[in-house]
């Protein structure tokens, strides 16, 4: 069978090859890019931090969205990366911005996180600290 009629292909088996395919990529990021498991044990001291202060519902809401974002986020980072790369193979100015602006996202959106973190943690950390 040629790929086209593959794609075309459903059900359960090709939801589950979807599921592995997606837990293989997560596996290469986590073990080949630094930046993802510094985000991985910031996001595990948050969700940690997260049940010693006794955050609401609302804020675990808030802290899941905004870990999952980071994380996404550092998943097409290093796939738009890998693509570049592998469509570039010298330096190529397009490329350099490619990667920049694609780090730039991971970049903006984890400042975000910081400060959703802080409004979150202050009081209930002021309180335990203060």
């Amino acid at each position: 069978m040629v790929w086209p009629e593959k794609r075309k292909q459903k059900g359960v088996r090709r939801l589950l090859f979807s599921f592995i395919f997606a837990g293989r990529g997560l596996w290469y990021v986590v073990k080949n890019e630094q930046n993802m498991a510094i985000h991985l044990a910031i996001a595990a001291t948050v969700l940690l931090l997260g049940l010693i202060v006794g955050v609401t519902p609302l804020e675990w809401a808030l802290l899941f969205i905004i870990t999952g974002g980071v994380i996404a986020l550092e998943l097409v980072n290093t796939a738009i990366e890998r693509v570049v790369d592998m469509v570039s193979s010298g330096y190529h100015p397009l490329a350099k911005i490619a990667k920049d602006v694609a780090a730039t996202a991971v970049f903006i959106y984890t400042l975000i996180a910081i400060v959703v973190g802080i409004i979150i943690f202050y009081e209930p950390l002021l309180d335990i600290f203060g």
